[in-house]
């Protein structure tokens, strides 16, 4: 039994491998390969974002009429994740990248885009120098004051770094703290200061009120007062000493109304006559002389009188109380 894997294989001496019918396929035929996404992409129709190295089934086939350098370009047939939409990418050799064609648009395309504009720049600045000597010696002074300025600026920020690397940060810290202490110190002392000096015009203010109180208090005049004597704690007013301002005041701007002068001449005593005593009011003198008696022996101290003077004085009493019923009577 033969090997079933061998290196070599048996040709006869009359093998011709022209011979051999050959397999006539289409140029532009497709196969199907797994490919990853090679930029990041944006679905034309759904608006799906496919990210880069995104896997795909895609199908692949070579461009007709399309070399670069003799090497062939080829085209690429994915479908977008969402909506089964066709988008088309081929190979772009010429800057070592790809080139979106149909379906999709790419993103992120802006460092891209710089590096054609400048490399168009470049191009176009080269065929000008190939045929205007002067365009090459006016680029040429351009290009060494910019330079000039680079180197300028370059020495600046070196300058800076090592000003910057001399610095004690240490110092300055401490240096603002300083500073920030007697700030908060200045201020304390212009607070204390402002406080001071409205204490000392309210204590002003409140001298002179104290001085206009004592001036008016000078201006009023001084009344006589009588002396003290024992019994008149038993006497004294319990009205307060402001309503006895006020009537002080009142009597002062309008008079007294209730003066016992102002009405002497009102009341007119009557005169007593001899015979108009009567039997009846006799006898009521007798009882109340038998009553009065009664309660100002028990009112008056007990101090012995003689019984004519007890008499005398009983009788007097009812004679001013018989007059002022006559009075009211009349």
């Amino acid at each position: 039994m033969s090997e079933r894997k061998v290196l070599n294989k048996y040709y006869p001496p009359d093998f011709d491998p022209s011979k051999i019918p050959k397999l006539k396929l289409p140029k532009d035929r497709q196969y199907v390969v797994r490919l990853m996404a090679p930029f990041n992409m944006r679905c034309k129709t759904c608006g799906e974002y496919i990210y880069k190295g995104k896997k795909f089934n895609a199908r692949k086939e070579t461009v007709q009429n399309e070399v670069y350098l003799g090497l062939p370009i080829f085209r690429f047939y994915i479908k977008c994740t969402r909506c089964l939409a066709e988008i088309t990418f081929k190979t772009d050799p010429e800057n070592t990248d790809y080139t979106m064609e149909h379906g999709a648009t790419r993103n992120f395309q802006a460092e891209k885009l710089l590096e054609e504009e400048e490399k168009r720049v470049q191009k176009e600045r080269e065929e000008e120098e190939l045929n205007n000597p002067m365009k090459v010696l006016e680029n040429r002074t351009k290009d060494s004051k910019l330079e000039m300025e680079v180197l300028e600026n370059l020495q600046e920020l070196k300058e800076l770094n090592q000003r910057q690397a001399n610095v004690d940060f240490e110092s300055m810290l401490k240096q603002y703290k300083d500073y920030e202490e007697e700030r908060k110190r200045r201020e304390l002392e212009e607070d204390e200061t402002e406080m001071k000096a409205m204490l000392e015009q309210a204590q002003s203010r409140r001298f002179l009120e104290d001085s206009d109180s004592d001036e008016e208090a000078a201006q009023v005049p001084s009344r006589s007062v009588p002396k003290a004597k024992p019994t008149d704690i038993l006497q004294e007013d319990t009205e307060p000493q402001s309503k006895k301002l006020k009537i002080e005041s009142w009597e002062r701007s309008v008079g007294k109304l209730n003066s016992k002068s102002q009405l002497a001449g009102l009341v007119t005593v009557k005169k007593q006559t001899p015979g108009s005593t009567t039997a009846n009011k006799v006898g009521k003198q007798a009882t109340l002389q038998s009553s009065d008696a009664g309660s100002w022996s028990s009112s008056l101290p007990s101090v012995t009188q003689p019984p004519s003077a007890a008499q005398g004085s009983s009788l007097s009493l009812l004679g001013a109380y018989s007059d002022s019923e006559d009075s009211t009577s009349d």
